[in-house]
């Protein structure tokens, strides 16, 4: 496994080296799935105590309390870091792949830093795997040259790579001055996932608009210079098992009323939002239909909170320093214009201080979970809401702009986050369901959930590689 976000990190804490969960989407799916196969996670060791724990090969087992697979870390500098991270992936690669309206911004130096990181990442996988044989699985945008790199020094590793986030339509990748050398690298895979068909079909119209090579429509394979890549979508998910025999434990149900007590939450109806500050979740647009709600339906203050989970994200970059800024205005507004005593309609909690028990307490306190992204790959917040209501209670509120809403917008509650009114509306909807009705949903997306796990989806990528093998032998 190899991606740019570690699974565990190491941070110190006075004297003591704590050991932590990332709130990463990408980690909390692929973490499961290496506890099943072992091996190695090859990954960049950001933490302040990551140097202090590894071995001369800057190797650690993982998780500490029962390690089951090793983690290796890639070291780099400042300047790699904000070049190849801020610059190329999070300032150029992120907004250009997601419809939130955030302009892209290109940099040559970021650029050839994006580079200069990628080989760095290539030359730790060749030097781990040497000669023997291995299948090396590569996560995510920020690593697009790596497969390339990887197959040019050593044809026989077999590489897959999944690409986590959106990818755009043809028009919209052609502005990217780098488009082709991307391309390239990300042809260099034996085996390219995407979470949803959409995307598949954005990216093989891509490379039938940009470069000289055959598409295979029937198949979903590029063949260019001799090599082919088979490009599927498989919308990645949770260990759902997990999820929903840790909602269960005793000491959840203690978190609940400890959570209750410190935020002052009597009977009050609870709704949840837990989300990376990022400007392609909606935030913004999601308090300004809570506001609404509370104007439309007066009759609601206090007998409605909203709890929102804000974890800080790429706080290094203009566009996330002024999306933190315009979060905390609007929170401080509306709750300035709605609160009555000690009641207010928004609880803003900062996610980095939030523990997974706490996240769980907060999942089953809810009546109802708001995933309103403007974009989205798939968010699993979602689906780790239907996992953890192990009580077939709950309601979902989803944007259709989410990988998401494909597999659950049936039974979820499907509102386009851009029309605030209809927004205000579908929070009433959710307040107001019946507990007949709220159970007959969940119980069809938890089954839904259950059985599309990550378990499976990494079962379809490997038997996807599998026929692949067979039809090039």
């Amino acid at each position: 496994m190899v991606s740019n976000r570690e699974p565990y990190i190491h941070e110190w804490a006075g004297d003591r080296i704590n050991c932590l969960k990332p709130p990463s989407g990408l980690t909390t799916a692929l973490d499961p799935v290496m506890h099943s196969c072992r091996g190695i996670w090859i990954a960049h060791g950001g933490g302040s105590a990551d140097r202090d724990v590894v071995d001369e090969h800057d190797k650690v087992p993982v998780p500490p309390e029962n390690p089951h697979y090793f983690l290796k870390r890639v070291w780099l500098t400042k300047q790699e870091e904000d070049g190849y991270y801020y610059g190329l992936a999070n300032g150029a690669l992120w907004p250009l792949c997601h419809v939130a309206y955030t302009r892209p911004s290109f940099s040559e130096s970021a650029w050839s830093m994006y580079k200069r990181v990628n080989e760095v990442f290539a030359s730790v996988v060749l030097e781990e795997v040497g000669h023997r044989k291995a299948f090396v699985f590569v996560q995510d945008y920020h690593l697009a040259l790596v497969p390339r790199l990887i197959k040019e020094r050593n044809p026989n590793i077999t590489v897959a790579q999944f690409w986590h986030i959106p990818w755009p339509n043809p028009e919209v990748m052609r502005i990217c001055p780098w488009q082709e050398e991307l391309l390239l690298g990300l042809l260099g895979n034996d085996l390219l996932g995407f979470q949803i068909r959409y995307y598949s079909d954005n990216f093989l119209n891509t490379v039938n608009s940009s470069l000289e090579c055959r598409v295979d429509w029937e198949r979903h394979e590029v063949c260019r210079a001799g090599h082919k890549t088979v490009v599927q979508s498989f919308p990645i998910s949770i260990d759902f098992a997990q999820i929903s025999r840790e909602s269960k434990q005793p000491r959840v149900t203690q978190e609940i009323a400890r959570l209750k007590k410190q935020l002052r939450i009597g009977n009050e109806i609870v709704g949840l939002g837990i989300d990376r500050i990022d400007y392609t979740k909606g935030l913004p647009d999601r308090l300004r239909a809570i506001d609404r709600f509370f104007e439309k339906y007066p009759r609601y203050a206090k007998q409605v909170v909203f709890v929102q989970v804000g974890a800080p994200s790429r706080i290094h970059l203009d566009s996330y320093k002024r999306i933190h800024a315009d979060v905390e205005t609007l929170v401080e507004r509306i709750n300035w214009k709605h609160a009555s005593g000690h009641w207010k309609p928004i609880i803003y909690l900062n996610g980095a201080n939030m523990s997974p028990l706490s996240i769980a307490a907060l999942r089953r306190m809810a009546r109802f979970c708001v995933v309103s992204s403007l974009h989205d790959g798939m968010n699993l917040v979602a689906k780790e809401f239907v996992a953890s209501r192990f009580d077939e209670d709950g309601v979902l509120i989803l944007s259709p702009f989410t990988g998401a809403s494909r597999e659950l917008a049936d039974h979820a509650l499907v509102v386009n986050p851009y029309a605030t009114d209809q927004f205000a509306d579908a929070l009433r909807q959710a307040v107001e369901m019946r507990p007949r009705e709220r159970r007959r949903r969940m119980r069809i997306m938890r089954s839904i959930v259950q059985e599309n796990n990550i378990y499976k989806w990494a079962e379809d990528i490997t038997l996807e590689l599998l026929k692949f093998q067979a039809r090039t032998r």
